[in-house]
């Protein structure tokens, strides 16, 4: 590897890390105004993913650089590949963290709003997997993204029993319907940061490991025996 190669991965690696840094922030401060009706904190998280977006769009042309410029080839080429779907998922996940947010603020403008049972549990786990996903990232762990992995089916699971009950909410009263829509909505939302926190996971063990395992479950226990 060059030395000008060297410099600007390590210049991408950083610029990455501060991207997840900001996006890892977005999603546990979305979860928290959801459950402390924190407005200027929802207000906030809207206001602020603009900076997100535009960090995102520099670092995918400085993928697109190297690309081009160094044509690295074996690991280096995984892992700029990794990067810019890494960078995207990041992205995605500040929006559905600002639309989450955006939901916030409309639950909030009515009375307190009865949180489905397992709703914490749900969000708990799903800043878990975005945190542990990053982790496994920084660090290269493939046993931590293997986890992240396995956590995203408990998600799914807990998305549709919280569905059920705000379900039966809005049956109750015509007036649960519209705070049931933005439960129903913050929900799905925390499903699918979920899903890009798995889809991160799944680049790391592509990372490390070569092994394409997306839409592929089964190539999950393949990369844990390589």
């Amino acid at each position: 590897m060059s030395i000008h190669l060297q410099r600007d991965l390590d210049h991408l690696q950083r610029r990455i890390l501060a991207l997840a840094s900001a996006v890892e922030q977005a999603v546990d401060k979305s979860i928290r105004a959801l459950f402390e009706r924190d407005a200027e904190m929802a207000l906030r998280l809207m206001e602020g993913d603009t900076a997100i977006d535009l960090e995102e769009n520099e670092v995918e042309e400085e993928c697109l650089k190297i690309l081009a410029l160094h044509q690295p080839v074996a690991v280096d080429l995984r892992r700029v590949a990794s990067i810019l779907k890494i960078n995207t998922d990041l992205e995605r996940m500040a929006d559905l963290a600002s639309n989450i947010a955006e939901r916030v603020s409309e639950l909030n403008q009515g009375p307190p709003v009865p949180i489905p049972a397992g709703f914490q549990h749900m969000a708990d786990l799903t800043n878990t997997m975005v945190g542990e996903s990053l982790d496994a990232f920084v660090k290269l762990d493939l046993e931590l993204a293997k986890r992240v992995c396995r956590l995203d089916d408990e998600v799914d699971r807990h998305n549709r029993e919280i569905i059920n009950q705000v379900i039966k909410y809005m049956k109750k009263s015509a007036e649960n319907v519209e705070p049931g829509l933005n439960l129903f909505s913050v929900s799905r939302q925390l499903e699918r940061i979920a899903d890009h926190a798995t889809n991160i996971a799944e680049d790391v063990v592509y990372m490390i490991s070569g092994e394409i395992i997306r839409h592929h479950p089964e190539a999950l226990e393949s990369a844990e025996s390589a």
